[in-house]
């Protein structure tokens, strides 16, 4: 042999008691030693195809489009909705620095798994069942515009708000009585930061879905964002099929976590938009049960207040709602939120009391007239918007005004259900004003 010499055999014949347990001359065995580039290939090489231990393969680029989200210090494309997902991708640092890129940003581009000869740890090698987060490696496009064209953005808190001035009128059918039962009494304009004040069961859901319609027909250029807090699933599908706009829902199944998630990301998703000059709508359902979340996701610094609110939880939601502004020169974001009231608990009265004096409208719902099937159940009193004439022209602002003194002095479920019943009668707010006109002289 010329690769390997065996002398055992031959000594083996050269002394029989070898082979049976008797000592005998030592046996030596003489090897060559071959050089590892000249070993035959064998086929797990990674040369031939093959994969060695612990050298991680890398995967063809993917397209992916997805949300910018801030977690942990870390950056993510979130591209199956606004909660965070473990397939969610992972964004550089360096790739986000560059390109100046804000949670709330819309982006596509290519990812992939990182490879190469990257050895992994052990405890990698030991979840190899789960899939490798995909990496971002490049950015095409921007909120819709090129990536490298994005040059020097405004900040939205930079940008200078002013009072609503633009109406954004909800009056469509005849027979949808809530929108023109708003732009009477609550009349909405581009920036409005308004809550719909409601007790359980008064229709607050059918008012919003009411708005949503509205703005799908009346303004088809805005963007309608639904934001359904802690609600019932049964619900969150109910507005899926309703609103033409973005629905997003964290069901009441869902942590704490992932309500404050969603509804900040959803708030930083409707900035960007501002800050490119559009005109936004946020419906949120409700400021009440995000106020519940962010309490009990706050960590216990021993200051409580009444209704076990911790001091300082509901900060974060009374930012969500100052968001709400029209900006000097173009861009306006519209925040309509419902807040819960008589629930029996203390801590959605106190939460209620933080956050009605930051609104600059008001639409508040009776449970009295819903439980006479009167909708929708205002309160014709407690409603209206600060500084609506603004909004609201001369001549009907004269009208709508000699409409509130009328029903006044009327008894408050009295006036509800009178109101609705003089619209139901007429075909528009305008043909309803210019009755009770001549009703007048």
């Amino acid at each position: 042999m010329t690769d390997l010499d065996l002398l055992a055999p031959a000594a083996a014949a050269g002394n029989p008691a070898a082979g049976n347990g008797v000592t005998g001359p030592a046996t030596t065995i003489r090897r060559r030693r071959v050089p590892v580039r000249t070993r035959p290939a064998t086929p797990n090489d990674a040369d031939h195809g093959g994969t060695e231990p612990g050298v991680a393969e890398p995967a063809p680029a993917a397209a992916v489009s997805g949300i910018v989200d801030v977690r942990d210090k870390n950056f993510f494309l979130r591209v199956t909705g606004y909660l965070p997902d473990p397939a969610d991708p992972y964004l550089p640092p360096g790739l986000v620095q560059r390109l100046g890129l804000r949670r709330g940003d819309v982006v596509t581009g290519t990812a992939a798994q990182p490879g190469g000869n990257r050895r992994t740890g052990a405890a990698e090698r030991a979840d190899t069942r789960r899939a490798q987060r995909l990496t971002v490696s490049a950015v095409d496009t921007v909120n819709g515009e090129p990536a490298e064209q994005l040059g020097d953005r405004p900040d939205f808190y930079a940008l200078t708000p002013i009072y609503p001035r633009e109406r954004m009128r909800l009056e469509t059918e005849p027979h949808i009585l809530t929108t023109r039962v708003i732009d009477l009494l609550t009349p909405i304009g581009k920036g409005q930061r308004a809550l719909v004040v409601s007790p359980p069961k008064a229709g607050k859901t059918m008012v919003l879905q009411a708005i949503a319609h509205a703005f799908a027909v009346n303004h088809p250029d805005v963007h309608v964002m639904a934001i359904l807090i802690d609600e019932r699933p049964e619900e969150v599908t109910d507005m899926r099929r309703t609103v033409r706009g973005e629905v997003v829902s964290s069901a009441f199944d869902r942590p704490p976590s992932d309500h404050i998630a969603v509804a900040e990301l959803a708030i930083e998703r409707a900035k960007r938009l501002v800050e490119q000059g559009r005109d936004v709508v946020v419906l949120l359902d409700s400021i009440t049960r995000l106020g519940r979340a962010y309490n009990l996701a706050a960590p216990s610094n021993g200051r409580v207040m009444s209704g076990g609110i911790e001091a300082g939880a509901l900060h974060a939601p009374k930012r969500f709602l100052g968001a709400a502004r029209t900006i000097e020169g173009g861009g306006s974001l519209t925040i309509i939120a419902t807040a819960l009231v008589e629930t029996g608990s203390l801590g959605d009265t106190v939460i209620f009391e933080e956050f009605k004096s930051t609104g600059n409208a008001e639409l508040r719902l009776l449970r009295g007239l819903a439980d006479r099937r009167v909708f929708p159940a205002v309160d014709v009193d407690s409603s209206g918007t600060r500084r609506e004439e603004l909004l609201v022209g001369e001549q009907e602002l004269v009208l709508i005004r000699r409409l509130r003194r009328a029903m006044h002095t009327m008894d408050t479920q009295q006036t509800g259900e009178q109101l609705v019943d003089g619209l139901r009668k007429t075909g528009s707010n305008a043909e309803f004003l210019m009755q009770l006109a001549r009703g007048a002289n």
